[in-house]
């Protein structure tokens, strides 16, 4: 073979192989389209991130001054915290950097993670097995392989574990054969399976959404985000409605968004929500709201916490398709949701004399300790976009 033939060959095969290279990627991109293309979306990110860094270095010099200076304990609190925060900040950009589906499993991994603890929490009967390997292997990844899916798929995975799973649930138990507790055992997987899994998709569900101005017109978008699976019907066309693209052209960088961003916001909004209520708390707070339940969640928290976390909304409006008004309200219906997933599982850890759901988490305890006001508002921001921001 001589040497000129060798290399055809050689160039040959280099050529398949970019080929190859660039098909997989173009596939890739179609089926995981990557979300951190809108100006606005990474500007909050940024921000978000830079703050947490600059938190974590003041972090790092109050835990040098003398006790006097600064409260030992209140240090360590706050920089395990922002060491907790930084991690979570980071674990959503990686998902949003690498593409929709990447973020999907990471909520699925989560809500996996989260239900291991709320189970794991009161012991369980030989009974109990066959009915918890259902929940774990078939129900948890079933549900976000529907959100997956899209809106094509959203009558289905907003009913499939509050219908179907919790019929199957008691009946597997039954067939075990083991009746004593029966209810009390029962109510406990449906009730984990509910919160940890059912409520916490609906946040990623965000992504799947066509998304509207107030006024039923395309928010024009940076990039097409929802599931490349789901949402295949087209969008209205009218005179006074163009299409996403065409929309989309018509702006500058600065005025497209994306549904990445509006899950941020929603996220963003929760975890403040908690910071605020807390703050006020320990500001001003007198009147606690159930002392048997939690002795740190005062009136005085709430409203506070409601207030700011309305102003955070309106102040951050920009990334959303909501008018500042509109983000008022969806704020403050937020931080009303959130702080009632606190109260709920603070209830639920009373009633099984634990203090935390785990320790997964460094500065804040397990995993469902982190996001249980996250998947109670979850469902309540989703349906309130879509039914109100979508087409």
């Amino acid at each position: 073979m001589t040497p000129n033939l060798l290399a055809h060959f050689e160039f040959a095969w280099l050529a398949s192989t970019a080929d190859a290279t660039a098909l997989l990627a173009d596939w890739w991109e179609i089926v995981n389209p990557q979300m951190l293309r809108d100006q606005r979306t990474n500007i909050l990110l940024g921000t978000v991130l830079g703050l947490l860094i600059l938190a974590f270095f003041i972090g790092r010099v109050l835990k040098r001054q003398p006790e006097s200076t600064a409260n030992p304990a209140v240090v360590r609190t706050f920089n395990l915290r922002v060491r907790a925060w930084l991690l979570m900040c980071a674990m959503l950009i990686f998902g949003f950097v690498l593409g929709y589906s990447v973020t999907l499993v990471m909520f699925g991994l989560i809500s996996f993670w989260a239900l291991r603890e709320f189970i794991t929490m009161t012991p369980t009967r030989r009974g109990d097995h066959r009915a918890l390997f259902w929940t774990f292997m078939l129900f948890t990844p079933l549900q976000y392989v529907l959100v997956a899916q899209g809106g094509n798929f959203y009558a289905i995975y907003t009913v499939m574990i509050p219908v179907y799973a919790s019929l199957f649930i008691p009946a597997r138990i039954a067939f075990a054969g083991d009746p004593k507790r029966f209810l009390e055992r029962t109510a406990k997987i449906q009730a984990g399976l509910l919160i940890c899994v059912y409520s916490l998709s609906h946040a990623p569900a965000i992504l799947t959404l066509r998304l509207t101005d107030s006024a039923g017109k395309p928010w024009p978008q940076a990039a097409q985000t929802a599931s490349p699976m789901g949402e295949t019907e087209p969008m209205p066309t009218t005179p006074a409605a163009t299409t996403p693209k065409a929309a989309a052209d018509e702006r500058t960088p600065q005025q497209l968004g994306s549904n990445a961003g509006v899950l941020f916001f929603f996220i963003l909004l929760v975890q403040l929500n908690d910071v605020f209520q807390y703050g006020w708390g320990i500001l001003l707070g007198k009147h606690v709201i159930a002392p048997e339940i939690n002795a740190s969640r005062t009136w005085e928290g709430l409203i506070g916490g409601c207030l700011c976390t309305v102003l955070v909304g309106v102040i951050l409006c920009w990334v959303t398709p909501f008018r500042w008004d509109q983000a008022a309200v969806i704020s403050l219906i937020v931080a009303l949701m959130g702080y009632a997933g606190g109260m709920t599982m603070s209830a639920i850890k009373r009633d099984r004399g634990v203090k935390d759901f785990g320790s997964l988490v460094q500065g804040h305890a397990g995993v469902l300790d982190r996001i249980d006001s996250l998947c109670f508002a979850a469902p309540v921001f989703f349906h309130i976009t879509r039914f109100f921001f979508t087409a």
